[in-house]
């Protein structure tokens, strides 16, 4: 087993409660309000610009030309995704230049903006990896239970589909190759995986 296994298999705890959480399973069945979905929306929106950045610092910081296109192409998938999120917000009338980070998106896009900076290649991957891996296996899971047919049904088609899946993987293939399999790696993808269940938490308390 591969480092990004293994990492991905030691926190398997907080990959089944993101999967079961209250916000995907709403989600999933169409009952999740229509405020929660929005505010998720336009945080996920700020979130991604964040992680194209860090895409960025990583590609200017690999250490050879395969791993600095690899870093951009995947940069490019998240402007992609971006642009999805760019049709949610006006479907849900969410202004995406006026959306404030909540405390929950703050924490995470600090974490990752400051790990891109601060640290190598590697450990930049690791905090990375967790959201592409948790996407892609919440989207597969619940895609399995077949795709839904109501206003959240394309999240679910987005990250269960052939597209997202290279991503994700392309990403664990620069954790293999560039990453230390040390504490400090171990404790930023859980720190990562933490910042991803607490996203989903903060939207849905939104209102309470």
């Amino acid at each position: 087993m591969n480092l990004s296994q293994r990492l991905w298999q030691a926190n398997q705890d907080l990959a089944q409660a993101a999967l079961h959480h209250p916000f995907v399973q709403g989600l999933y069945d169409g009952t999740l309000p229509k405020t929660k979905f929005a505010y998720y929306v336009g945080q996920d929106a700020f979130f991604l610009e964040a992680f194209a950045r860090a895409y960025s610092v990583a590609a200017a910081k690999a250490p050879d030309w395969e791993g600095f296109l690899t870093f951009h192409d995947l940069a490019g998938g998240v402007l992609s995704e971006l642009k999805l999120h760019g049709q949610y917000a006006q479907t849900w009338e969410v202004s995406l230049a006026a959306v404030q980070p909540g405390g929950a998106t703050r924490r995470y896009t600090d974490f990752l903006l400051a790990t891109a900076w601060s640290q190598a290649v590697g450990i930049t991957a690791i905090a990375m990896a967790p959201c592409m891996r948790l996407y892609a296996f919440i989207g597969q899971a619940l895609a399995r239970q077949g795709i839904p047919d109501h206003l959240y049904g394309d999240w679910v088609r987005t990250y269960s589909s052939d597209d997202f899946e290279p991503l994700a993987a392309q990403l664990e293939t620069l954790v293999d190759q560039y990453s230390p399999d040390n504490q400090l790696g171990a404790e930023t993808f859980r720190y990562a995986m933490q910042c991803e269940y607490d996203f989903f938490e903060a939207a849905w308390r939104v209102g309470e």
